[in-house]
């Protein structure tokens, strides 16, 4: 099948359903058909993509290639949906990075074949998933059709794929989150630990926004060994002390993540050289109380 002529049928209007089908059509001209739980939001999703908003109903009988990028929570009554409106010999995909393909077997079941197409991306706005999807890793995994299928759209974006064991896809997606919404955390937190030492959030993070650029560029360029600074890379542990004691005065969930990002930090620092000495004098600086 030429995945230029077959129409791609997308269950969504959400961020990512927009994005995916903006780029199937800027990229392959593919035609699109698009549905969702509001009619309301299918229409502008559409007018957006440039596809034609259609119902449930319709969109299994207009398309044999299915995306589904809804919310986790909102997989299986699609899925449901699906079997119950007939849908047979069609091959799906969903989007999201939470669930493996067995969310989708009650369509499997019927005579499907499913898998997964998670983008290893963020998109917090259909227009930005447009400008970073493409180049982007994916993740996929599946029934051999409809990883074949998932292998395709990658190549059209131009994209890295990365075989995922259905089994594995929990460890896949937890290291996602650390790589992703955990960088949050700890931006968050230096915010944090900066208004008490006396800057409003917003200087705290025009300050430390060239420091995060540049260290996000270094670990990617040289990895996170050789991009590691700092008191634990130096086996500085009188800084260390210093710190731990400063953050008696932080909120407990504050100090246990600097206490446990440490003293996962001192493996890197490890690699780095680092004598048993030093790393068990970090350690226990880093265990000073119990956070």
């Amino acid at each position: 099948m030429n995945i230029t002529s077959e129409t791609v049928g997308i269950v969504g209007a959400g961020r990512m359903a927009q994005a995916l089908g903006r780029l199937l059509r800027e990229h392959g001209d593919v035609p699109v058909v698009i549905a969702s739980r509001s009619k309301k939001s299918a229409e502008t999703a559409a007018a957006w993509i440039g596809a034609a908003p259609v119902s449930l109903e319709e969109i299994t009988k207009q398309a044999k290639r299915l995306l589904v990028a809804v919310s986790d929570d909102g997989l299986p009554e699609v899925a449901s949906k699906l079997t119950g409106l007939g849908l047979q010999g069609a091959t799906v995909l969903h989007t999201c990075g939470s669930q493996g393909p067995e969310t989708l077997s009650e369509l499997s079941k019927a005579g499907n074949s499913v898998g997964v197409l998670h983008p290893l991306q963020t998109i917090p706005t259909a227009v930005e998933g447009v400008a970073a999807l493409p180049g982007s890793a994916f993740a996929v995994a599946g029934d051999a059709e409809a990883v074949s299928w998932a292998e395709e759209l990658v190549e059209l974006l131009d994209g890295k794929c990365l075989r995922i064991e259905s089994r594995r896809w929990p460890l896949y997606h937890a290291a996602a989150v650390m790589a992703c919404n955990y960088q949050a955390t700890l931006v968050d937190a230096a915010l944090e630990l900066l208004e008490q030492a006396g800057l409003s959030r917003t200087a705290a993070l025009s300050a430390i926004a060239p420091l995060v650029r540049a260290t996000t560029a270094n670990v990617l360029r040289l990895g996170p060994d050789l991009a590691l600074t700092g008191p634990i890379q130096r086996g500085d542990s009188a800084t260390v002390r210093a710190h731990m004691a400063a953050l008696r005065t932080a909120r407990q969930k504050t100090a246990g993540l600097y206490s446990s990002a440490g003293l996962r930090t001192l493996e890197i620092a490890q690699r780095r050289g680092l004598s048993e000495e030093k790393a068990e004098a970090l350690a226990q600086s880093l265990q000073m109380f119990t956070c």
